[in-house]
């Protein structure tokens, strides 16, 4: 990719879309911040506004960064949907024709020198406005195969940056030469946990192996009910930070007050894990998780041994296909369907607990799968577009 100077990059004014649920917004938003880095080294900053449906995550993420925020109308395409999203389906149709018109005026009145989106329904308009325009579109792909919305995308965009290396070919094949792997950006902050900290603030024992599980910012509760079930087996070997989620939170601490009295130490349950969550991430030895795009990213950075519990279904059973993609590859371990039981769970974690070469075998496979530096190439993608538009 080309080089620009300050001066080249100065005011450059860029519309990101993309938004709908976590794994759609925060990559938009840590390349936000990796551009505004990158930029106010050059001495400059990016004119950024946010397009998205008023009421979704990315109006309230885009409120708290103070970044300018357009909302449109849209429509949302649902698969295999029953009687009642049919329905739906139809009444959104007549809604997409309005969210095009609504984003082509956006496109003319904010003249981007280049649109960023990371998928979603509402990213269709803005995207499909870009194209009509002839503004450079650069999208991204978080996940293994193409999200309905970035398959449309794929066959407009300018260039199509993908999170994985088999992800091109459930590309269009037209769009394959315009695909560059980038990785799904992650926040900066995750690379620098230190373990010391997490073993503090959390009085654990450094003797003892850790293993953290997480369902997500909102907990699981097939994977608390798993954890409840083997929690005084585990605890003879290893601590155990939980995070288990709003819901479950009373729950798992009913669990945590009938452990053996010896045990409830090396026990620890949270709703939520906040700012300290790299230094848990660089504490733990085993990780327990769910197999979303944004916890996989994370997760195969740092290299971490980790046993994944796939969400069944997600939309294109996507987290199955990660976790299926990871586990062939020798990346991590993955429980599903009838495999993801208490007695497996108990049997996959003791094994890596017993063997620590086959925890560093899965940490090592999983670093090669990793892309720490994800955020920096999807910036470097963006600047380079604008670069070429305005040459």
């Amino acid at each position: 990719m080309a080089v620009y100077t300050a001066e080249h990059l100065r005011g450059l004014r860029m519309i990101v879309t993309g938004g709908g649920t976590g794994g759609h917004t925060y990559p938009a938003l840590t390349t936000i911040r990796t551009l505004r880095d990158r930029l106010a080294a050059a001495g400059t900053a990016p004119d950024v506004r946010w397009v998205g449906v008023a009421h979704g995550l990315e109006a309230r993420i885009a409120r708290q960064e103070g970044i300018p925020f357009t909302a449109i109308t849209t429509g949302k395409l649902r698969r295999s949907p029953n009687l009642h999203e049919w329905g739906r389906n139809v009444a959104d149709a007549f809604r997409v024709p309005l969210g095009i018109f609504q984003a082509i005026m956006i496109v003319v009145r904010t003249r981007p020198e280049v649109v960023f989106s990371t998928g979603g329904y509402v990213s269709v308009p803005i995207g499909i406005a870009a194209w009509l325009t002839r503004r450079p579109l650069v999208m991204h792909e978080q996940i293994l195969t193409l999200g309905l919305a970035n398959r449309i995308l794929a066959r407009l965009a300018d260039r199509v940056l993908l999170s994985h290396e088999s992800s091109v070919d459930h590309l269009p094949a037209r769009a394959r030469t315009r695909a560059v792997v980038t990785g799904n950006p992650i926040r900066p902050e995750i690379l620098t946990g230190n373990r010391d900290r997490a073993l503090a603030a959390y009085h654990l024992d450094p003797r003892l192996p850790l293993v953290y599980v997480t369902g997500g910012a909102q907990g699981a509760v097939q994977v608390n009910n798993l954890i409840a079930d083997i929690l005084p087996g585990l605890l003879q070997r290893c601590h155990v930070l939980h995070q288990c989620g709003d819901y479950s939170l009373d729950r798992m601490r009913q669990v945590a007050a009938a452990l053996p009295e010896h045990l409830r130490s090396r026990y620890q349950v949270v709703d939520y894990v906040h700012g300290e969550l790299p230094d848990v991430l660089s504490a733990a030895d085993i990780v327990v998780a769910r197999s979303g795009a944004g916890t996989v990213a994370e997760l195969t950075a740092l290299g971490k041994a980790c046993v994944f519990i796939p969400l069944i279904p997600t939309g294109g059973d996507e987290q199955r296909r990660t976790a299926r993609h990871l586990a062939d590859a020798g990346a991590s371990r993955m429980l599903a369907g009838p495999d993801a039981s208490a007695n497996r769970l108990y049997e996959e974690i003791m094994v890596l607990l017993d063997h620590p070469e086959r925890r560093q075998e899965l940490a090592n496979a999983a670093r090669h799968h990793g892309r720490p530096h994800a955020a920096a190439a999807v910036a470097s993608a963006i600047i380079d577009a604008a670069g070429r538009y305005r040459s």
